[in-house]
C-alpha cells in the first residue's frame, strides 16, 4: 500500500492511520504541514492514490468523508498475455536512467488552466443536469444500499462528463458521456448493504442497475 502526489487522480481505501489527517490536508486545503512548517502545492496539484487489493493487514479504512475527496476509483486490471509480452520487452536490458529518458513532458502548468478553461464552457442541457441528478439521488434511495453519494458525487459527475466530451472533440455533453464516467465516479462513494454484499452484488452491479432504471434523456 502506498500513496504520493502527481498529476492525476484516483482512489486509496486504506491507509496507515496515522497519515489520514496529513491526506486529509492536502486533499482539502492544498497545503502540507510538517514540524509546524506549512508547505502549499503549486499549480496543478492533484493527488493519485494506490491500493494493493491483498496485504491490507495493519492499514484502516479511510473515513467515508475522505474517500468523497477522491474524484475517481480507476480499476486496474491484469495485462493479457500480449501486453505483458510488450512490457517485458520494452524493460529488458535498459536501465532506470534510459527507461525515464524517454519520459517526456506533454503538458504545461499553462496548457493545463487553458484545457480546464476551456472545459467549464463545455454546454449541458438542463435535462443532463437532471439526469446527472437522478443517478445519484438513486443512489441515496436504494434499498440495496447502506450509504449514497453525496452532492460532491454529483459535481464529479457533472465536471467529468465535460472534461469526456471535449476530449471527445465535442463542446457539449451527450447523455453517453455520464454513463460512461458514472462507475469511476460512483463506485468509491457507495456502501451496499451486508445483506447484498453476502449475496454477492458488486457496487458496479448496483451502479449498472440505476443507470438501466433511468431513462437516458434524448
Amino acid at each position: 500500500m502506498s500513496y504520493r502526489y502527481s498529476h492525476m487522480q484516483a482512489y486509496c481505501s486504506f491507509l496507515p492511520n496515522p497519515n489520514k489527517g496529513a491526506l486529509f490536508e492536502v486533499m482539502e486545503e492544498r497545503q502540507v504541514t510538517i514540524d509546524g512548517t506549512t508547505h502549499e502545492m503549486r499549480f496543478p496539484f492533484i493527488i493519485l492514490a494506490t491500493q494493493n487489493p491483498v496485504e491490507q493487514e495493519g492499514t484502516y479504512r479511510l473515513p467515508e468523508a475522505q474517500l468523497d475527496r477522491f474524484i475517481f476509483k480507476i480499476e486496474v486490471q491484469y495485462p493479457n498475455l500480449q501486453e505483458e509480452i510488450n512490457i517485458l520487452q520494452s524493460q529488458n536490458g535498459r536501465t532506470q536512467t534510459q527507461l525515464l529518458a524517454n519520459v517526456n513532458t506533454i503538458l504545461s502548468a499553462h496548457n493545463i488552466q487553458e484545457y480546464r478553461t476551456i472545459i467549464q464552457s463545455i454546454i449541458v442541457e438542463p435535462k443532463l443536469i437532471e439526469f446527472i441528478a437522478k443517478i445519484v439521488n438513486e443512489t441515496r434511495n436504494n434499498p440495496s444500499l447502506y450509504l449514497g453519494a453525496s452532492p460532491r458525487a454529483s459535481l464529479a459527475i457533472l465536471r467529468a462528463s465535460k472534461a469526456s466530451a471535449a476530449i471527445k472533440g465535442r463542446d457539449f455533453v451527450m447523455p453517453e458521456d455520464i454513463i460512461e464516467i458514472a462507475p469511476a465516479v460512483l463506485r468509491h462513494r457507495i456502501i451496499l448493504t451486508p445483506e447484498k454484499e453476502m449475496e454477492g452484488l458488486t457496487p458496479d452491479d448496483l451502479i449498472g442497475n440505476i443507470l438501466k432504471s433511468i431513462e437516458v434523456p434524448r
